[in-house]
């Protein structure tokens, strides 16, 4: 009976959960966006500085879309987020290599 009453509460709160982190990412997603259209549309700014602020905002949206909307900050999920940390290794790896190959 208490493990019954246990589940109950989880799918509630999971489905209550929800709605609210869609709501929450979907806003944080709007303001990233914005945010890099407005550093765009400035321009005063220093190049590299505008690029490498670029990345970084895509980083940050990348993280969140993956946690609210791809649900990888849920349990059960280690092997697919293990798959895109090593995707990842094998992206920078190459633009690495690539770097090396036509600097020297």
């Amino acid at each position: 009976m208490a493990n019954q009453h246990h589940a109950s509460s989880a799918g509630d709160r999971h489905r209550l959960e929800g709605p609210r982190n869609h709501y929450l990412s979907y806003i944080v997603s709007i303001v990233l966006t914005m945010l890099a259209f407005a550093i765009v549309l400035y321009g005063g700014l220093d190049r590299s500085f505008i690029i490498l602020f670029l990345v970084g905002l895509a980083i940050v949206q990348i993280l969140f879309q993956l946690a609210y909307w791809m649900h990888m900050k849920e349990r059960g999920h280690f092997f697919p987020i293990m798959g895109l940390a090593f995707g990842g290794f094998v992206a920078l790896t190459a633009v690495a290599a690539a770097v090396y190959w036509l600097w020297w």
